[in-house]
């Protein structure tokens, strides 16, 4: 049996394109498939409003993650970018909260695959599910190049499908613009909404940082990683807001928001039934696509956190021969099967949002503080996207509030007591 060394090195084997590709998998899919339906519940027509703020969020985010990850081109992401700008507890806190919530998006994404490509009982749709998440997690085991040629399938076949659904709605002539007339009143519940909308549709922005996180497998960071982040961000964003507007104009924003399946409302909606399965195809891919990006950022970040020892060391594992975070994965993929077989996750995308957002709050604060040698854009987008964090995580629905402190005050309180033996024996 191979000894498997705890502090080698990952590859550096990402150029501009698989990474732009890998930050497109992470993204598409959640929010044109899931988060649109809450967010149009939450603010109507005003949905397009909180899209326009969640991306203006995300921007800022990911210009903040783009500039430290040129600075610490390591796995972690903010976990490492917090405990060097800011501290071990900054830090740690930025992890806990992408591990927890990306785990959480994990399953989410799992059950969202098994409901889009498994037209049977529940029991059915949770063992697709597993197998999916086995199937990902054992091709993210084989190493990340591998992950980045898959990725770019799973890109075609999703954007494939949105242009489809996007003709199938224009071209159908029973599209009526006049259904987002509550746009210039900010939808039917207010500002207070509109931001709840923009909180929630974050999630489908979230997926640049997995760009960030492979920052020790991509080959002249400092150069790739800030091109690689913005222009992933920004096909995405255009990508969204036509998806929305046209899904809007097919069903309305009452329809959309009481659909668990937006999209497949929209094409009803305009008599273009026949793009029905195209919907469910291109959700079932774009799923997988955004799974298979969660397990490589989640395991990637464990991998930073257990060298540090805030997880367990031996998720510091690095495969001699394929150089990926082995036993982290595994781990990641063994947590995720549990949570498809025994959690009902459809308060996860808000649940996930909080956990990233106080991820990217870290590194907005992170970012502020680097000097003038490292710096690629004006501190005023740090405090723009702090702010704009802070804003999004307090208006959230009130369950995703409380259960993300609750979970937060565990960690902390969790790492308080690990670290209690290691302070005493240096003492002694």
């Amino acid at each position: 049996m191979i000894a498997r060394s705890t502090e080698q090195p990952l590859a550096r084997r990402l150029g501009t394109a698989d990474a732009v590709v890998i930050g497109l998998g992470s993204m598409i899919g959640a929010g044109v498939f899931s988060a649109f339906g809450p967010a149009a519940a939450a603010a109507g027509s005003g949905l397009l409003i909180g899209l326009a703020l969640a991306a203006a969020v995300a921007y800022c985010n990911a210009v903040a993650s783009a500039q430290l990850a040129a600075q610490y081109p390591t796995s972690g992401g903010t976990y490492v970018y917090g405990r060097e700008r800011l501290g071990e507890w900054w830090g740690f806190l930025a992890g806990w909260g992408f591990v927890i919530g990306k785990t959480a998006s994990c399953a989410a994404m799992a059950l969202t695959f098994a409901a889009y490509a498994v037209e049977g009982p529940l029991w059915a749709q949770r063992l697709v599910a597993v197998a999916a998440v086995v199937a990902l997690a054992a091709v993210n085991c084989r190493g990340i190049t591998r992950t980045a040629q898959l990725a770019r399938a799973l890109v075609a076949a999703s954007i494939l499908a949105l242009v489809v659904v996007v003709a199938a709605i224009v071209f159908s002539g029973e599209a009526d613009a006049s259904r987002l007339s509550g746009l210039p009143s900010l939808g039917s519940g207010g500002a207070y909404d509109v931001l709840q909308s923009a909180g929630l549709l974050f999630f489908a922005f979230a997926g640049y940082a997995r760009i960030a996180t492979l920052g020790e497998e991509v080959r002249d960071p400092a150069r790739v990683i800030p091109r690689a982040i913005p222009i992933a961000l920004g096909i995405v964003v255009a990508l969204y807001f036509v998806v929305g507007f046209a899904a809007l104009a097919a069903a309305g924003a009452d329809a959309l928001g009481a659909s668990s399946t937006p999209l497949t409302t929209a094409v009803r909606a305009v008599d273009a039934a026949w793009a029905v399965p195209v919907v469910r195809v291109g959700a079932a891919v774009a799923s997988l696509g955004a799974l298979l990006g969660l397990i490589a950022g989640v395991g990637r970040t464990g991998l930073a956190m257990a060298r540090n020892g805030d997880l367990p060391r031996r998720l510091a594992s690095v495969h001699p021969r394929y150089q990926v975070p082995d036993h982290a994965e595994l781990a990641v993929g063994a947590v995720v099967a549990v949570l498809v077989l025994t959690t009902d996750l459809r308060g996860a995308i808000g649940f996930s949002s909080f956990g990233v957002l106080v991820y990217y709050a870290i590194a907005n604060a992170s970012a502020y503080t680097q000097s003038t040698g490292h710096r690629r854009w004006p501190r005023i987008l740090n405090v723009a996207g702090l702010v704009g964090c802070i804003v999004l995580v307090v208006t959230l629905p009130l369950s995703a509030v409380v259960a993300g402190a609750l979970v937060f005050a565990v960690g902390v309180a969790g790492r308080a007591l690990a670290r209690r033996p290691r302070a005493d024996a240096s003492r002694a």
